[in-house]
C-alpha cells in the first residue's frame, strides 16, 4: 500500500507541475499523503482556510488543498472517479454558500442567505465536476425575503451581492481561484441582470425556453444559499422539464439538439492530440446527452429515470427497459474511464481543458495516469469512443430532412461563392444550422417559408457589406432572440428598401445592430413608415411613456424602456441614413431623455409617497449638465444631473413610514435614478452621472437648495462653476425652476480674478490632455483643438466676462461671435465636430477609421463629399480653435496630425 502513495506522489511531481508545487506548499498534507491517510488528508484540507485573513483567502487555501488530496488519493486508486466528482461538488456547494453568506453580510449584518438562490446546473448540479472545471449556476432572488438595507431596492441588492459572489470565487490572487463561475446558463442571458427574481424565471421557464434548457434542468439542483427556496423554485419548475407527453416538435428539437452536438465539433475526429474528450465524437458529451435524450423523452411519464448523476441516468433507463443493460454498462464504463482521463489532462497545470496534448506532453498524461506512453493511451480510448459513437449514433436515425436549405447543399456552396463570401462551405453549414430548430422564430413551417423567400436577398445585400462575416453574426443574434419576425420577412420580400435599411443596421452602426440583437421586436420600427420623422416634444413623448396603469409602478419603468428604446433606435436608423442633421438628432436625443427623466421622477414619487407620504411645501428638483443641460446627447452618452431638494430638512413625510427631509429626498433621487439605469426585462436606459453634485461623490446625493447656493458661493471649484454653464432644471414647479435659475445666474455673474481663471483654466485642460489621451484619429472631443478645447474656451469667456450664459453651448458661442469674442469661423466649426461627435458614436464607436460604407455614411451625415473631406474638415476645425485659443490665452494649442 505504502508503495501505491508513493508512486502516485512519484508520478504527480515527475509529470504534473501544478501537483509538485502543491504539495511542496503543503508539507504536512503531503506526510499524510505519503502515509496514505486519504481521509485524515481530506479532514486537514477541510480545515486548510481556518484562521486565514479573509474568506476569500480561506476559499482558495481549502480550494487548493483539497485539489491536492483528491489528485494524490485517484491516483493511487483509493478514491474511484465517482467520490473524486462528489467530493469537487461539495466543496464547490459549500464555497458558493459561504460566498452567498459573506455578500450579504458585508451589507446586512448578521443576515441569514434568505431569498438569495443558487442552482447548480450541469455536472456541478450532477455532482460530477470535474477537477479544473467552472461551475455554472443560476442565481436567483426572492424580492420578498431578500436582505437588504432599508434604501435598497430588491434588484439593485441582488445584482450587487451576485457581482461579489463572482468576484469572491473567480478573482485570480496570489493565493489562486476557487471557482471560475460562468453565469451564461440564466434566462435570456445577453440581456438579463447576473441574477434573476423568481417571477422572471418562473415566467420564461414557462413561456419561452428552449429545448437545452430542459435539458440543463434534468441536472439542476439547489446548492447554496436558500436551499428551501430553491427547492421550492424546482418544485415548481418540473412540469416545464418533465412533460407527460412529447409533442412531435419537442421530439424534432431534441433530435436537432443531438444533431449539433456532432455537427458543431470542429477539432480532430480521430483520437490524437487535439482531441477533445468532452466535445469529440464518442465523448463524454454524447455520453451525458445520449442519457438525457431519452429521460426527456420518457422521464415525464416515468419519475424512475429523474436521475441527476449520468452513470445513474444509465442503469435507471436500463432498469425500466428504455435502452439494453450492455448499452447501460457501455456507456457507463466509458464516462468513468474519460472523466479519468479528462482529470488528469486538468491535474497537469489546473487548467481547464479537455484536448489531448500534443508530443511529450501526451506522454506525460499517460504517466500520470500509470502507462507506458501517449499511444497506449490513444490506442485505448480510440477503442472506447468508437463503442460510444456507434451508440450515440442510434440516437439521430436517418431520415429525410426538410427540403429547404441544408447545411449539405453543394448548390447553396456554389452560390455563396459566386457571391465572394470567404468560405462558402462552411456558410452554407451555418445557413443549414439556422433552420435547424435552434431558433424558435424559425420553428414554425410558415415562419421557414417566408424565410426563404427573403434569404437570397438577404444573402446578396451582405455580400455587398465591408464585414459580412460580422454582419452575419449580428443577424444571428437577432434569429436566436426573436421570438417571431414572419411579419418582417414577408414585408423584406414585398418592400426591399427594409431589407436595404436591415443591412445598414448590421454593417454600419453595431450599437444600433447590438440593440436588435437583444430587442429584436425593435424591428418593428422599421416597418412603422413614422419612423424616419424625429419624435416630438417632451410633452409628446412623455405622454407616450406614460403607462395607462399608473398603479403598477414596474409596467410604468418597462413602458418608458419600451418607448425610449424605440425612438433612440428610429433616432438612430435616421442618423445612419442622413435623414436629418445631427444636430437634430442631438435635440431629439435630449428631448427623449429629458421625458425619460420626468416620467420616472413623477413615478418613483408617487410609488415613494404610497409609503413615506409626502413632506409639505417641497419637492425634489433635477439639474441636468453637461450635453443633457446643454440639451444635445448623443446615443453614447451619460445624464449628468444633480438632485436639489426644497423645503425645511427638519419635517418629517406625513406617510405610514415617515421619513425627515435629508433622509427622503436622498432615498427619493437614489429611487429616480434607479427607475432610469437599473436593467428591467426591458434592458437598461442610461448611465447616471451624479459626481458633479456638490462636494462629489463624498456629498449627500441630494443636496438642500440652499448648501448648493452655499457650496457654489463659497467652495466651488473653477471646474465645478465651468460645469455650472450649462446647468438646465430639467424637472420642477416653476417656482423652484425660477429660484434655482436666480441662483446659478448669481454665481455665474460673480465678479473673478481673470488672470487667476486663465490660470484655472489653462491648469485643468493640461491635466486632462495629461492623463485622458485622445483614443483615436476621430476623437472629436479629447484631441486637441476639438469640442473640450472649444467649450473650456467658451467656459472661460462666459466666466471671466459674465456673458452669453445659455447652457446651449452652440447658442452661447454664436452670442459670444456676436459681441466679437470670437470669431465666425467657430460656429461652423463646433457645428461640424458636434455632427462628428453625434454621427460617430454609431458609425465609429471605436473612434477608428471606420469601414468604407460606414465611413461613406459618416460623411454623408457630416454634411461632406467623403471621408477624406471629412477629415480635412476635422483637420480645419482643430486650426481653427488652436487659433482662437492662442488669441484668447496668449499660450499656443499643438495640433498633432
Amino acid at each position: 500500500m505504502a508503495d501505491t502513495w508513493q508512486d502516485a506522489l512519484v508520478r504527480a511531481r515527475a509529470e504534473a507541475p501544478f501537483l509538485a508545487l502543491a504539495l511542496d506548499r503543503q508539507p504536512d498534507l503531503a506526510g499524510l499523503l505519503a502515509g496514505g491517510e486519504i481521509e485524515a488528508a481530506l479532514e486537514w484540507a477541510a480545515s486548510a482556510g481556518d484562521g486565514a485573513a479573509s474568506l476569500g483567502v480561506a476559499l482558495r487555501k481549502e480550494r487548493l488543498a483539497y485539489a491536492t488530496a483528491l489528485a494524490i488519493g485517484d491516483l493511487a486508486g483509493a478514491l474511484p472517479v465517482g467520490r473524486v466528482m462528489a467530493e469537487l461538488s461539495s466543496l464547490a456547494d459549500r464555497a458558493l454558500d459561504r460566498a452567498i453568506t459573506e455578500a450579504i453580510s458585508r451589507r446586512v449584518e448578521d443576515a441569514e442567505p434568505r431569498g438569495m438562490i443558487a442552482l447548480a446546473l450541469g455536472k456541478h448540479g450532477a455532482r460530477e465536476l470535474n477537477y479544473s472545471s467552472d461551475i455554472d449556476p443560476i442565481l436567483l432572488y426572492d424580492a420578498e425575503t431578500l436582505p437588504r438595507r432599508e434604501r435598497d431596492d430588491p434588484g439593485e441588492a441582488a445584482q450587487r451581492y451576485a457581482r461579489e459572489v463572482v468576484r469572491l470565487l473567480s478573482e485570480n490572487t496570489e493565493d489562486g481561484y476557487v471557482f471560475r463561475v460562468d453565469l451564461r446558463l440564466r434566462p435570456a442571458s445577453e440581456v438579463s441582470p447576473l441574477a434573476i427574481s423568481c417571477n422572471a424565471a418562473l415566467t420564461h421557464y414557462e413561456s419561452s425556453a428552449l429545448a437545452w434548457e430542459r435539458a440543463a434542468f434534468i441536472r439542476a439542483r439547489a446548492a447554496a444559499g436558500d436551499i428551501d427556496a430553491g427547492e421550492r423554485f424546482l418544485a415548481a419548475i418540473k412540469p416545464f422539464v418533465w412533460r407527460s407527453s412529447l409533442d412531435y416538435g419537442a421530439v424534432e428539437e431534441i433530435r436537432q439538439l443531438t444533431r449539433r452536438i456532432r455537427s458543431n465539433y470542429k477539432g480532430p475526429v480521430d483520437v490524437g492530440p487535439g482531441f477533445n474528450l468532452k466535445h469529440g465524437r464518442g465523448g463524454i458529451r454524447e455520453i451525458e446527452f445520449f442519457a438525457q435524450t431519452h429521460q426527456l423523452i420518457h422521464g415525464g411519464r416515468d419519475p424512475s429515470l429523474r436521475l441527476r448523476g449520468t452513470r445513474e441516468a444509465l442503469d435507471a433507463l436500463a432498469a425500466a427497459g428504455r435502452i439494453a443493460g450492455d448499452e447501460a454498462r457501455i456507456l457507463g464504463e466509458s464516462y468513468d474511464r474519460l472523466r479519468v482521463i479528462e482529470h488528469r489532462i486538468q491535474m497537469v497545470n489546473d487548467r481547464q481543458t479537455h484536448a489531448l496534448p500534443a508530443g511529450d506532453a501526451l506522454d506525460c498524461v499517460a504517466r500520470l495516469d500509470g502507462l507506458r506512453d501517449g499511444a497506449e493511451l490513444v490506442a485505448e480510448l480510440t477503442e472506447l469512443t468508437d463503442r460510444v459513437a456507434a451508440l450515440y449514433d442510434t440516437l439521430i436515425p436517418e431520415e429525410a430532412g426538410s427540403a429547404a436549405i441544408s447545411s449539405g447543399d453543394t448548390e447553396l456552396s456554389q452560390w455563396l461563392a459566386e457571391l465572394k463570401f470567404s468560405d462558402p462551405e462552411r456558410l452554407a453549414e451555418r445557413i443549414g444550422g439556422w433552420r435547424d430548430g435552434r431558433y424558435r422564430t424559425l420553428r414554425s413551417p410558415a415562419a421557414l417559408k417566408a424565410f426563404d423567400a427573403m434569404l437570397p436577398a438577404l444573402l446578396q445585400a451582405l455580400a455587398g457589406a465591408d464585414e459580412p462575416d460580422r454582419a452575419l453574426l449580428r443577424w444571428e443574434n437577432i434569429l436566436a432572440n426573436a421570438s417571431s419576425v414572419i411579419n418582417l420577412f414577408r414585408l423584406i420580400e414585398a418592400r426591399p428598401a427594409l431589407l436595404e435599411q436591415l443591412v445598414d443596421i448590421l454593417t454600419l452602426a453595431p450599437t444600433l445592430a447590438e440593440e436588435l440583437g437583444r430587442r429584436p421586436e425593435l424591428l418593428d420600427t422599421l416597418i412603422d413608415q413614422s419612423a424616419l420623422d424625429l419624435p416630438g416634444s417632451v410633452e409628446d413623448l412623455a405622454a407616450r411613456m406614460t403607462s395607462g396603469d399608473a398603479s403598477d409602478y414596474e409596467r410604468q419603468l418597462d413602458r418608458i424602456r419600451v418607448v425610449t428604446g424605440e425612438v433612440r433606435f428610429a433616432i438612430g436608423l435616421q442618423l445612419i441614413g442622413a435623414v436629418h442633421d445631427p444636430l437634430d438628432i442631438a435635440t431629439a436625443l435630449s428631448r427623449t431623455a429629458e421625458a425619460a427623466l420626468k416620467v420616472a421622477h413623477d413615478a418613483a414619487t408617487e410609488e415613494f409617497a404610497a409609503q413615506h407620504g409626502r413632506i409639505a411645501d417641497s419637492e425634489l428638483v433635477v439639474l441636468g449638465l453637461g450635453r443633457f443641460g446643454g440639451g444635445a446627447l448623443t446615443h453614447a452618452s451619460d445624464l449628468d444631473i444633480i438632485y436639489i431638494f426644497t423645503g425645511d430638512t427638519g419635517v418629517e413625510s406625513d406617510g405610514r413610514r415617515p421619513l425627515a427631509g435629508t433622509l427622503y429626498y436622498n432615498r427619493l433621487a437614489q429611487r429616480v435614478s434607479a427607475a432610469l439605469s437599473v436593467p428591467t426585462a426591458h434592458g437598461a436606459l442610461y448611465e447616471i452621472d451624479t459626481r458633479l453634485r456638490p462636494q462629489g461623490t463624498q456629498g449627500p446625493l441630494a443636496a438642500t437648495i440652499d448648501s448648493f447656493e452655499k457650496y457654489q458661493r463659497e467652495a466651488a471649484w473653477t471646474w465645478e462653476h465651468m460645469a455650472l454653464t450649462r446647468a438646465r432644471v430639467l424637472v420642477g414647479s416653476d417656482a423652484a425652476r425660477e429660484h434655482l435659475d436666480a441662483i446659478i445666474r448669481q454665481v455665474l455673474e460673480q465678479e473673478r480674478d481673470p488672470a487667476v481663471l486663465r490660470k484655472d483654466v489653462l491648469t485643468m485642460r493640461g491635466e486632462m490632455a495629461q492623463h485622458k489621451a485622445a483614443k483615436g484619429p476621430l476623437d472629436v472631443k479629447l484631441m486637441r483643438g476639438g469640442l473640450v478645447d472649444l467649450e473650456f474656451l467658451i467656459h472661460f469667456l462666459q466666466l471671466r466676462d459674465r456673458i452669453a450664459l445659455s447652457p446651449d453651448l452652440s447658442e452661447a458661442l454664436r452670442m459670444l461671435v456676436d459681441q466679437g469674442h470670437l470669431p465666425e469661423t467657430l460656429v461652423m466649426h463646433h457645428d461640424f465636430m458636434t455632427r462628428l461627435l453625434v454621427a460617430g458614436r454609431l458609425l465609429a464607436p471605436d473612434l477608428q477609421q471606420p469601414s468604407p460604407a460606414a465611413a461613406k455614411a459618416l460623411a454623408e451625415a457630416c454634411r461632406c463629399e467623403d471621408y477624406a473631406a471629412l477629415l480635412q474638415s476635422f483637420a480645419d476645425a482643430r486650426h481653427g480653435v488652436a487659433a482662437a485659443w492662442a488669441d484668447t490665452f496668449g499660450e499656443k494649442l499643438e495640433i498633432e496630425t
